[in-house]
């Protein structure tokens, strides 16, 4: 099996697969990349076990089809330092060495059986649907942050897809703040729910294209596989019941505080520097139409406070809310002017986008803190 190819066309290739590496695992296999060579077609694959990724890219010069394994350290090392030009993979399956010359030397590494590398799930019993690639990415984007990193509460460290005859909703939470995202450009074949895990789509954030290039998303009970042209990914569902996140939704929240959006976070990130650094509380004052925004820390003596413009209609207010949260909360929101929906200082806020971009609905919630804690 031979095959040329440019150094820096493999290194990106490979570096959109290999965050699925984990770095403890238990088989030097799931160590590796799978290289399978087909004609002029090379496909790349990675997993961890739950999720398999892989990607294709034409090679030139292909003598003889096959599969090995290849230690994915040793060989994205080699490719980082290596300038740009052609490199030419030599394998031999007998003993399954790795000859790799280029312009400036060679090298030889030591391979191991394509047979043991994983097999992926078979896609059976499934049902798809299409959604272009921007619109996927767009989705993850405003929903990721809010996951939850608690692994007690399983169902909460995904992103919950919460299918429908005309849209598709994506629901995020961390049980202090929950995002809610609703596109109704999207319609899927049945009315359905499942919880994909973080790790998967943090790694098609980190290669889908941002255009309007069509994907298709096929489903199971266990599995998700999402497929474009030259690209898929299949992974492991939580399997966990999501928490009925609209009944923690606030159906009366009559007060409307619309504000600046870069102006709001441009405050709280200076006014969170002096608050105190376990609660990260900033208060919000609201009196007419000035909004001002305050925090301490006691144990350093530390203080600040600003004053906002902003439109208000309702009662005088002060509420706190953990400043962190906050901040990542609006920074993932569109548009110029953000509305914040408010009721009684203990109940949740709900943050929108005073614009709205066609097909999308977005949602945010945010769990109040005791003023004064």
């Amino acid at each position: 099996m031979r095959f040329i190819v440019t150094s820096t066309a493999l290194l990106k290739n490979l570096q959109q697969i290999s965050g699925v590496i984990s770095a403890n695992t238990v088989l030097s296999v799931l160590e590796d990349f799978l290289f399978e060579l087909k004609g002029n077609t090379l496909t790349l694959t990675a997993t961890d076990l739950e999720t398999m990724m892989r990607i294709q890219l034409d090679v030139n010069d292909a003598q003889g089809n096959g599969r090995i394994c290849i230690p994915s350290k040793i060989l994205m090392d080699y490719l980082k330092n290596l300038p740009e030009q052609p490199i030419t993979f030599s394998i031999n399956e007998q003993d399954l060495s790795i000859e790799m010359s280029s312009d400036v030397g060679k090298y030889r590494i030591g391979g191991e059986k394509a047979d043991d590398f994983p097999k992926e799930p078979a896609p059976g019993d499934t049902t798809s649907f299409n959604i272009s690639s921007i619109a996927l990415l767009e989705s993850i984007n405003k929903t990721l942050f809010a996951v939850s990193t608690d692994t007690l509460r399983p169902a909460m460290t995904g992103v919950y897809f919460e299918l429908a005859k005309d849209s598709i909703t994506f629901v995020s939470t961390d049980a202090h703040r929950l995002v809610q995202f609703r596109r109704t450009d999207i319609s899927c074949p049945a009315q359905d729910g499942l919880v994909v895990p973080k790790k998967p789509l943090q790694q098609l954030r980190a290669t889908l294209p941002a255009d309007d290039t069509q994907l298709q998303l096929s489903y199971n009970s266990s599995h998700l596989f999402v497929t474009s042209s030259r690209l898929s990914l299949s992974c492991r569902l939580i399997d966990a019941r999501f928490p009925d996140y609209k009944a923690v939704i606030p159906t009366d929240n009559p007060y409307r505080l619309t504000v600046s959006r870069n102006d709001f976070i441009s405050a709280l990130r200076r006014i969170s520097i002096f608050a105190n650094k376990t609660t990260n509380q900033v208060v919000l004052d609201i009196n007419g139409n000035a909004l001002q925004l305050s925090a301490q820390d006691i144990d350093f003596s530390y203080e600040g406070k600003e004053m906002l413009s902003c439109q208000y209609s309702g009662e005088d207010m002060k509420i706190a809310f953990n400043a962190r949260l906050m901040i990542e909360m609006v920074s993932n929101m569109d548009g110029a002017e953000i509305q914040v929906e408010l009721s009684t200082p203990t109940r949740a806020g709900i943050f929108r986008p005073i614009e709205k971009t066609e097909n999308e609905e977005v949602l945010m919630l945010l769990m109040p803190l005791m003023v004064g804690v």
